[in-house]
C-alpha cells in the first residue's frame, strides 16, 4: 500500500508541475479572477477535445462487507488505499453535464472478531471502473460543486483471509470464499477549485460476491479522493 501511495503521489506532484504553465495558457483561464472558469466548457462541442476533462485521483476507502454469514456480518470497516485516473466527456451543449469513467486499484474488505479474542480479517483487492453522470455548479472564487450518480463494475485482482485463531491464511477469490465479479451503484459528491479536486462517494454492492448458494454478500464502501484535473 505505501508503494502505491508513494509513487501515485510522484505521479500527482510531476503532473501539476507540468501543468503549471499550461494553467495560465489555458482557454478557462480568466485573467480578472485569476482562476479557471469552466462555465463556458459545456457550449464545446461534445467531440471537441476541449470539451473533455482527465484526472488524477487518490485517497482513502472505508469498506464493509453485509452478509447473510455470520462470519462476515457485522464486522468492522477495513481502512485501504483507492487509486486511478477519470476522463469526463461533455453530455450537453446547453448544460454542464459529463459523463465520467475511469480506472482505480481499490482495497476493499472487512474484518471479524471470533472467539477467544482472535480476530478474521479478509481483504478484497478490485480493478474497478466507475461510470457515472455528473453536473457541474460553478461558485464564486473559482470553486464549483458536483454531484454524481452512476455504478461501478469491479474484478478481484487480489487479497487474502486470514484467519488469527486458527493460524490459516488463504487467497480471498477462490471457489470456496468470494467471487472475482462485483458491481453496484455510486453516489456521491465533488468539489472542485482551479486544478484541484476532491470528492466523496459511497458504493452499494449489489452483485452477490459470495460463492455460497444459500447466502449472499454484498460489498459497501466510503471512499474520499483528493486530485488534480486537466
Amino acid at each position: 500500500m505505501k508503494k502505491y501511495l508513494i509513487m501515485t503521489l510522484a505521479a500527482l506532484t510531476l503532473s501539476a508541475t507540468a501543468g503549471a504553465q499550461a494553467y495560465k495558457n489555458s482557454r478557462y483561464y480568466n485573467e480578472r479572477t485569476g482562476h479557471l472558469d469552466y462555465s463556458q466548457r459545456h457550449n464545446d462541442s461534445f467531440f471537441g477535445q476541449s470539451a473533455n476533462y482527465y484526472g488524477l485521483r487518490i485517497g482513502p476507502s472505508f469498506s464493509t462487507v453485509n452478509s447473510d454469514d455470520d462470519n462476515l456480518d457485522g464486522g468492522k470497516s477495513q481502512t485501504g488505499l483507492n487509486v486511478g485516473a477519470v476522463v469526463g466527456f461533455s453530455l450537453s451543449p446547453q448544460a454542464p453535464l459529463y459523463l465520467e469513467t475511469g480506472l482505480f486499484y481499490n482495497e476493499k474488505g472487512g474484518k471479524k472478531n471470533l472467539s477467544n479474542g482472535k480476530k478474521m480479517t479478509y481483504d478484497l483487492n478490485y480493478l474497478e471502473m466507475p461510470v457515472v453522470v455528473k453536473y457541474a455548479i460553478e461558485m464564486d472564487g473559482g470553486f464549483s460543486i458536483q454531484p454524481f450518480a452512476g455504478g461501478y463494475f469491479a474484478c478481484g485482482v487480489g487479497g487474502k483471509i486470514r484467519n488469527y485463531r486458527d493460524r490459516v491464511a488463504e487467497s480471498s477469490f477462490s471457489s470456496q470464499y468470494f467471487k472475482r465479479f462485483d458491481a453496484g451503484l455510486r453516489l456521491g459528491c465533488g468539489i472542485g477549485y482551479d486544478m484541484l479536486y476532491a470528492d466523496l462517494s459511497y458504493d452499494i454492492g449489489l452483485a452477490n460476491i459470495c460463492h455460497d448458494e444459500f447466502d449472499r454478500s454484498h460489498n459497501g464502501c466510503l471512499s474520499l479522493n483528493f486530485g488534480v484535473n486537466f
